[in-house]
């Protein structure tokens, strides 16, 4: 018995240590709720990346306006072969993306008079509806 105990000690830091291995190798990728750009996403199928915000014309929060406004940003979709294929999407507007439609459905944080928005400030949310 105590031959077995022994093993066991032995075995499981072992185990443990693959196991950490495996989990960095495989790490799931986040879903599309909060995605930075330059972040890859699974998106309820399609792998995507945002890459550059195009356009940010959005009405601050802290000011009144006539327009709205948009938001336009240059997506990455990353194919099952690695093939990357660049398309748009526009804030609210769902665009044809395989068999689907991909939409870019909020952009954190919101725009304000008072504050310049960085690159690495801009977070998505992102669905993808279709596959059927």
């Amino acid at each position: 018995m105590q031959n077995i105990c022994r093993l066991a000690i032995f075995a499981l830091p072992a185990a443990v240590a693959l196991s950490a291995c495996a989990t960095a190798r495989g790490t799931p990728l986040p879903d599309g709720s909060d995605v930075a750009l330059g972040q890859k996403a699974y998106v309820d199928g399609p792998i995507v990346r945002p890459v550059e915000v195009l356009e940010d014309s959005r009405c601050p929060m802290n000011a009144r306006c006539v327009w709205a406004g948009r938001v336009r940003v240059k997506m990455i979709w990353i194919r099952g072969n690695g093939e990357k294929q660049p398309f748009e999407a526009t804030l609210g507007q769902p665009v044809q993306l395989a068999d689907g439609h991909f939409t870019l459905e909020s952009v954190r944080p919101e725009k304000r008079t008072d504050v310049t928005i960085k690159p690495g400030d801009y977070r998505f949310s992102l669905r993808f509806a279709g596959g059927f």
